[in-house]
């Protein structure tokens, strides 16, 4: 039975979602402007969302199509490339002169090197892993270091800055790097143990509720440490394994 193929105007949806990805990337960046840095956060929040749900849109009413994915490309490379950037600029790095013009350029030539990368190495890269910091999730570090930031102790006020600083040229340089990150794109393992996952998720949950300035920030770095920890300690542990257990084999 041949199948039935989605009207055109379903195609629409997951392009006006990814549309609305970058209108939020846009007012992040106007919100900027007027010194408004937690309401531009929250815009490149709200913009990560769009993201996560123009895929799962497409992909569920079969409308997934190569002018979507370079779309999103495009709408990403304003939301989580320009827009944090722009942001960290007028939060922080404009202290630094051309040093903090500079980090925020490496930033988002990084992310736009990243989206490329990522494009024409789609099918090439496993379900599990992304190859690089994803360059959202890069956009939403930066986005929580800004929340973390006012619930800092008051002593350590003076090295926001240069913690700005690093911060947006390590996520730039991951972003570009080969460290790989858990792409979310399969549950097997949450699946093998649902009860356990729903507790997690709750306890999770009520630490983002009553915390959500620290734990935003803490999930990121858990998730960037996690990619870090995974790619230099234990995926060669596992290769040479891999590599020991063939050669007796062999023998």
């Amino acid at each position: 039975m041949e199948k039935k193929k989605p009207h055109r105007g379903v195609y629409l949806l997951p392009n006006m979602i990814t549309t609305l990805s970058m209108f939020f990337g846009f007012l992040a960046m106007v919100w900027a402007v007027q010194s408004r840095y937690e309401t531009s956060g929250m815009a490149i929040l709200l913009a990560a969302l769009m993201d996560g749900l123009d895929g799962k849109v497409a992909r569920l009413t079969n409308t997934a199509s190569e002018f979507g994915v370079q779309y999103d490309s495009l709408a990403d490379m304003v939301a989580f490339g320009l827009a944090p950037a722009f942001l960290l600029w007028q939060w922080q790095l404009q202290h630094f002169s051309r040093l903090g013009v500079a980090a925020a350029f490496i930033y988002t030539a990084c992310g736009a090197l990243r989206l490329a990368r990522f494009n024409i190495s789609n099918t090439a890269v496993g379900k599990y892993f992304f190859i690089g910091l994803p360059i959202p999730a890069g956009g939403c570090t930066i986005v929580s270091f800004i929340f973390f930031a006012a619930v800092l102790p008051n002593f350590l006020t003076p090295a926001t800055p240069y913690a700005a600083l690093f911060l947006t040229i390590g996520t730039g340089v991951l972003m570009v790097s080969s460290v790989r990150y858990f792409s979310f794109k399969e549950y097997a393992l949450l699946r093998a143990h649902p009860v356990r996952a729903m507790l997690v998720f709750l306890f999770l949950l009520a630490f983002v509720i009553s915390f959500p300035r620290f734990m935003g920030f803490f999930l990121c770095i858990i998730y960037i440490t996690g990619g870090l920890v995974y790619t230099f300690f234990i995926l060669p542990r596992r290769n040479r394994q891999l590599l020991r257990a063939l050669s007796l084999t062999d023998n």
